[in-house]
């Protein structure tokens, strides 16, 4: 495999999304393409381009001293989720789809899909910077944490399968391989299996795996606690929205191009619906150990398990899989519904703090009464 082979000038357009036996894409060229949508979700997702600093939490920080111990359990928590859930979006997606992946649009949102994602792990150091005297002692507790760990490995699983055959298929090609001692068997179906199930998990980890953590973040705001920490969260989510809305796409195109995805979707329905209970099960867990010591106002255990059972079902829908969740069929948590609304997310000065003027946290505004009775 090269990262530029001079002599693939096969016709773009008529490659498939991923393992086209041509190779992977040569010239990055977005005049013509066959999937005009993952084009547009490029320019959306630059459009929606922001920084953590640009939203001020310096009330947040004074927030957090007032909140109750089992809140402040509560909002740490989740904290430690979620970086260490997006430290594995922060690589895993150009890591893995990259390396067996044929269109060059689709290329493209790959690598500004992962972008986006080490923004977010930014973003929660920066809250952190700001609301912890010892930042360090947040990122050195969350592997120390079942609830976190179980979730992350569950989720890195389909991605390393992924990885590590992507890897024999680009060095040695289809076929029987002896490698160590050990015979590997590359095959292309099989290959393919490995791609329908990595997606569907990331389409789980993108749309189910988060709303637990981002329920209690947008409450304490609904409280007018914690509200810079939500307006973050709140980017994240309309983020996360185009990123759903992609593994979907991926998910339908191929089905529609390659008989193999539609086999494959119906050969692993069940399992791909275990994958769905099996993430609504450890965000009901999580959401036990959120609450274990005590619940906040306008949560708890039972209202968050409907919550995610209502999501799922939604998420499952729109994948063509039925929903175990029979009666998830309106939205417990209503008032949620605003903070996840992308179309309503903007970052601009009218809506967030800019970063020149707020600096590590202090305020740093300046009017014609700042230096009032002051002399040299």
């Amino acid at each position: 495999m090269s990262v530029f082979d001079v002599n693939n000038r096969v016709d773009h357009t008529s490659v498939s999304s991923f393992l086209d036996p041509t190779g992977g894409p040569t010239i990055q060229r977005y005049d013509t393409l066959k999937y005009k949508q993952f084009d547009q979700l490029t320019d959306k997702q630059l459009g929606f381009f922001w920084r953590p600093e640009e939203v001020d939490i310096y009330q947040d920080a004074k927030d957090f001293k007032s909140l109750t111990e089992h809140e402040q359990h509560i909002f740490t928590s989740n904290l430690k989720r979620q970086i260490l859930l997006d430290s594995v979006q922060g690589r895993a997606p150009a890591e893995s789809f990259g390396s067996i992946v044929s269109l060059p649009e689709l290329e493209n949102w790959i690598i500004t899909w992962t972008f986006s994602e080490t923004i977010h792990s930014r973003s929660y150091t920066h809250i952190i910077r700001n609301i912890y005297s010892n930042p360090s002692k947040i990122f050195d507790e969350m592997l120390n944490i079942k609830e976190i760990v179980d979730c992350a490995d569950s989720i890195s699983g389909y991605y390393d399968d992924l990885i590590e055959m992507a890897g024999y298929y680009n060095l040695l090609g289809v076929g029987k391989h002896k490698v160590n001692g050990k015979t590997i068997n590359v095959d292309l179906f099989e290959m393919k299996r490995l791609l329908y199930l990595c997606l569907m998990s990331v389409n789980i980890l993108e749309g189910v795996r988060f709303y637990v953590s981002f329920a209690c973040s947008w409450a304490f705001a609904e409280l007018k606690k914690m509200e810079g920490n939500a307006k973050i969260i709140k980017l994240i989510a309309r983020d996360e929205n185009l990123h759903l809305a992609s593994t979907q796409m991926m998910l339908k195109l191929l089905r529609k191009e390659d008989k193999d995805f539609e086999k494959i979707a119906k050969e692993t329905e069940a399992e791909c619906i275990q994958m769905f209970v099996d993430a609504v099960d450890q965000e009901k867990e999580w959401a036990q150990y959120l609450f274990k010591d005590g619940s906040m106002i306008g949560l708890n255990t039972e209202l968050l398990s409907q919550y995610i059972e209502f999501i799922a079902t939604r998420r499952m829908t729109n994948v063509k899989l039925d929903s175990p969740y029979a009666n998830a069929k309106n939205n417990p948590l209503p008032w949620t519904q605003k903070w996840i609304s992308g179309a309503e997310v903007q970052v601009a000065p009218q809506e967030t703090e800019i970063t020149s003027y707020v600096q590590g946290g202090t305020k740093q505004d300046v009017d014609a009464g700042t230096f009032k009775g002051f002399s040299l």
